[in-house]
């Protein structure tokens, strides 16, 4: 590899890091949940779903969206496993699948009202 004129190569510090980048495998998957992150109707829903279990209808109604609209989001995102669902009769009822998913919304709302 050519050697960059404008800095100092330090191979300790190169190898480090490439000892600790992530395999493809992963960032790959990392990617993708990021792709999921990236759609503003999910973002609401994720939103939506921080306090409470909600049904379709509900969030239907929160986000003046149709339930086929929300319903198909909503198998996006429990695919993805950042929600979970429970039956009650004929209805289910959605919710975060847990906490962590709360804490990326909140610190990427933190970065982005910075300045």
């Amino acid at each position: 590899m050519d050697k960059c004129s404008s800095c100092q190569y330090n191979p300790q510090i190169v190898n480090r890091i490439k000892n600790e980048i992530p395999d493809d495998e992963t960032t790959t998957r990392l990617s993708e949940m990021f792709k999921i992150f990236g759609d503003n109707t999910r973002i609401r829903i994720l939103w939506a779903l921080f306090d409470k279990e909600l049904c379709v209808y509900d969030i239907a109604n929160v986000l003046s969206m149709s339930q086929s609209a929300i319903s198909h989001q909503l198998k996006t995102l429990k695919q993805a496993r950042l929600i979970k669902s429970r039956r009650e009769g004929k209805n289910s009822f959605y919710s975060i699948d847990d906490d962590h998913v709360k804490k990326i919304i909140e610190q990427m709302l933190i970065h982005i009202e910075e300045n």
